[in-house]
């Protein structure tokens, strides 16, 4: 992770002083500045004539969300997830209390943390920018990623399993990056962006102003949920929680009648959730389509530097549909993945077992997950497309359902590829389904991204699936790729299943 934020910091800083810092004036930026879209969705623009500022801009926002999703993801693991496994079983049989094991792993998160912001800080450094705003936007980043860390902590200590504190966790990072948006994009609202390390962070202006007083704020903000964990650990026992469910409770027997039933029910609840953030995410792009597309129509140089970072014909509502469309691949791509994961996550915490007992195939088994995430794509991929359409039709967007659906179904092969990528790790190394299962779609994406804005050779990008996907709706598909990335993901797949059908259980 350190080395992912500090590079594409590192990268963007050295394109906008080799590409940018000629091409945009005083009046480019100023409408840049003022355009509520823009600043919805990238936050308020500082210091865009500085290259570190122009990189705060653009990296911020996605930089302290992936560094604080992957904190909280490992703080729920290292607490909840250890104790869920019985593995602090025996630590908690010495001297060792609770609260110990808390603190030590709030401790090591917080380097983890420091890790990540002092390569980003270092890489700005190392880039020629001011070193002020480089340490400036290091302390947003490390205090951000330390305050996500102590939410995770922290639900791994009010809730009784490490699912429903990585849910509640998600759920607060979803709401602090919504009062960020409402804080940059409604003035009457500015004074929320106080309560979320992503308004604390942008309020901080590195590279402009340099504000102190945000990363105080930040620092208290990090320190509080690492306190309350404290407290709460103090508090409870071994395998306890504030908040448990019933240890009795009328049965639920819907969906259990067949081994493709319970793959439907064990889905539900995760599809749900997953088509819910996507929803609301693409309907507010919807909206604010028309707005972006006649800011890029009146200041056709940012289309033409977006171009050069791999994001072309921006200047159409189709084009833009078509780019926005390409970073759905991410998050559905990532919810293939983690169906598997959990499938390989309840076979090591042994729930699989008395399964696996009955005279039941192993490919019957896997087909039917397999089978309902792939149902479960296309249901996010429907909800995208149908969300971005009803954005688009409120506010007069010239989008139809023809273009929403053949641009978000047009990723159905780089999505496939992921679920082949997760299928082929359950088989042959199911303890890293997840980090395998998201190299397609996020390692292809960012790939793709620096490679076209390094100008690296040809067969550098093409090595992504991203590299072979038509711009629909702008553009026709390209039918050719699409099959044979397709083909590739059913070989995946099938190997896979070979693998998992022949392996022995793990634990």
């Amino acid at each position: 992770m350190a080395v992912s934020v500090a590079g594409l910091s590192a990268v963007v800083a050295v394109q906008y002083q080799t590409t940018f810092a000629e091409t945009l004036d005083a009046d480019a930026l100023r409408a840049l500045a003022e355009n509520p879209a823009i600043r919805i969705l990238f936050g308020e623009p500082r210091a865009l004539d500085d290259p570190g500022g122009f990189t705060v801009w653009r990296t911020g926002t996605p930089v302290l969300v992936l560094c604080g999703m992957w904190a909280l993801l490992t703080a729920t693991r290292l607490t909840r997830g250890e104790e869920d496994s019985g593995r602090w079983d025996l630590v908690l049989g010495g001297r060792v209390r609770m609260a110990d094991l808390v603190a030590w792993c709030t401790a090591a998160l917080s380097v983890a943390a420091l890790v990540s912001a002092a390569g980003i800080g270092a890489a700005l450094i190392a880039t020629g920018t001011d070193a002020t705003g480089a340490v400036m936007h290091g302390l947003c980043v490390f205090g951000s990623t330390v305050t996500f860390a102590g939410v995770g902590v922290l639900t791994a200590q009010l809730l009784g399993s490490r699912s429903a504190a990585t849910g509640a966790a998600c759920a607060v990072v979803g709401v602090c990056l919504l009062l960020r948006m409402l804080a940059d994009g409604v003035p009457a609202l500015a004074w929320t962006a106080w309560f979320t390390p992503f308004g604390l962070a942008a309020r901080a202006a590195p590279y402009a102003d340099n504000r102190v007083a945000p990363l105080l704020a930040l620092a208290g903000l990090a320190i509080a949920p690492a306190v309350g964990a404290l407290i709460v650990a103090h508090r409870r026992d071994l395998d306890g929680a504030v908040y448990v469910r019933a240890d009795t409770r009328a049965p639920r027997t819907r969906l259990l009648g067949s081994v493709p039933a319970f793959a439907v029910r064990r889905a539900l609840a995760p599809t749900t959730g997953w088509a819910v953030g996507i929803a609301a995410y693409f309907m507010l792009i919807g909206a604010l389509t028309s707005t972006i597309v006649r800011f890029l129509e009146q200041n056709p140089r940012f289309a033409d530097l977006a171009a050069t970072a791999g994001f072309s014909g921006l200047g159409s509502v189709t084009g833009f549909a078509a780019s926005i469309f390409a970073v759905l691949a991410i998050p559905t791509g990532l919810y293939a993945t983690t169906r598997i994961a959990a499938m390989a996550a309840d076979e090591k915490a042994r729930r699989w077992t008395p399964v696996h007992a009955l005279p039941l195939s192993r490919y019957h088994l896997a087909g039917a997950e397999i089978a309902v995430t792939a149902l479960g794509v296309a249901i996010l991929l429907t909800t995208a497309a149908l969300a971005m359409w009803i954005g688009a039709v409120s506010t007069g967007a010239p989008l139809g359902l023809s273009d929403v659906f053949s641009g978000t179904f047009n990723l159905i092969p780089v999505v496939l590829l992921a679920l082949g990528a997760s299928t082929l790790a359950l088989g042959w190394y199911p303890h890293a389904v997840a980090a395998i299962g998201a190299v397609p779609v996020v390692g292809g994406f960012l790939l793709d991204v620096i490679a076209t804005s390094a100008d690296a050779p040809t067969w550098v990008r093409e090595i992504s699936p991203f590299a072979h996907l038509a711009a629909v709706p702008d553009t026709a598909p390209n039918i050719f790729a699409s099959v044979i990335l397709t083909a590739i993901a059913a070989a995946t797949t099938a190997l896979g299943l070979l693998g998992y059908a022949h392996r022995d259980l793990h634990d």
